[in-house]
């Protein structure tokens, strides 16, 4: 039973962490290109990503894992054997509850300790991307700008960015100009951790000051050129978002907050994420409910319907912890009571499967999901031309 759940919940989790990596990497790609920074900074984000990701994947996985094994055990006649012999489902249920318990520790671990520090980084992240605080990428061929002081521009790029050819710089501060054209050049650190030197070879030096009556103008040979980089604002402290605090500091702004609205939104949050993790000991009973098909019957209506029941289940307590949050209902009813509803829901299901002779909690809906299917593809092109050559 174990390895039977598992191939199935790791394949799972595992593409539904690639499908949410895909899906967010395009996004994240264009946004670091169009601030300029560095690529490097794309794979931070997504480890900063990967718990947001888990959170959401491990439920669906712990789900469609163990439905897909009872499903093999009913498919393969395995299951009737072992009600034949006496096991009941409420014994079979021990070892996904084993996996629901140890799965169920991990993503609180997750959902209350690590995913708010990992937001927090993501946040800085893009703040400092913003600001430019990670660095900018010389572009080949583009006007890249450092500040609102200096504008740079160069025509090749060579050693990793180390030597530069075909260089254009132009420097302005408080009236006073450099504009520079230069053969090659090279970035050089200093002592002074503000300021680095842009070393500038075989070029010529236009300088503009007010008291100048005209510019001067220098060739030179070598020539290193000053350069002070913009000072930029620290990151704020973390908790400027509910997201961004861990399960204790939650519970603790819910108790001693000075506002009424901060009160409410660390609460709503709190239960929210409570209620997301105790949902995970339902769904070896849903699994089981909807993962036996009814008697000579091949549906995969079970497992559509699970998923879509645990997506809108959680659809709903986005919305009430929107609504508690709001302070319109307290966060314990507008969270806890969809909750005690699913549950009753699956319980009853997992009732008519487990102890009523020949139950099946979803036997009217396989049934008219099934005559759905054989209508539309009744309709399908080609569907007519294989029954006439049938004939």
């Amino acid at each position: 039973m174990a390895r039977l759940i598992a191939l199935p919940l790791f394949s799972t989790l595992t593409i539904a962490a690639m499908l949410l990596v895909l899906d967010r990497i395009q996004r994240l790609f264009v946004f670091v290109a169009t601030e300029g920074g560095p690529v490097s900074v794309v794979w931070r984000m997504l480890a900063n990503l990967l718990p947001e990701y888990l959170g959401l994947g491990i439920p669906i996985g712990l789900l469609l894992g163990i439905l897909l094994a009872f499903r093999r055990l009913a498919a393969n006649s395995e299951l009737d054997v072992l009600r034949a012999v006496g096991v009941s489902y409420t014994r079979m249920l021990r070892v996904p509850f084993m996996y629901a318990l140890i799965l169920a520790a991990l993503n609180i671990a997750i959902v209350g300790f690590v995913q708010p520090k990992a937001r927090y980084y993501y946040e800085q992240l893009r703040f400092e991307l913003r600001t430019g605080a990670l660095g900018a990428s010389i572009k080949v061929g583009e006007f890249t700008h450092f500040g609102d002081r200096m504008t740079l521009r160069i025509e090749q790029s060579h050693d990793k960015g180390r030597k530069l050819d075909g260089i254009f710089v132009y420097y302005n501060d408080k009236g006073t100009s450099y504009s520079v054209t230069a053969q090659s050049g090279q970035f050089l650190a200093t002592d002074d951790p503000n300021t680095i030197i842009f070393r500038l070879t075989k070029g010529t030096l236009v300088h503009k000051a007010p008291n100048f009556t005209v510019p001067r103008v220098l060739t030179f040979t070598s020539h290193d050129l000053p350069i002070p980089l913009p000072r930029y604002e620290n990151f704020r402290q973390r908790g400027g978002r509910n997201l961004e605090f861990t399960l204790p500091e939650l519970a603790k702004l819910g108790h001693r907050a000075q506002s009424e609205e901060q009160r409410d939104s660390s609460r709503s949050e709190f239960h929210f994420r409570l209620v997301e993790v105790a949902t995970m000991f339902l769904l070896p009973l849903l699994a089981i409910a909807l993962g036996v098909p009814p008697k000579r019957s091949n549906s995969g209506f079970g497992v559509f319907l699970a998923i879509v029941m645990i997506v809108a289940y959680h659809k709903v307590n986005e919305y009430a912890a929107s609504i508690g949050e709001l302070g319109r209902i307290d966060p314990l009813i507008a969270l806890w009571v969809p909750f005690c509803i699913f549950a009753g829901i699956i319980l009853w299901m997992y009732y008519q499967i487990a102890y009523v002779p020949g139950g099946q909690p979803i036997g009217a809906l396989e049934r008219a999901f099934s005559k759905l299917a054989k209508l539309v593809t009744r309709y399908l092109p080609g569907r007519g031309r294989k029954k006439e050559q049938a004939a």
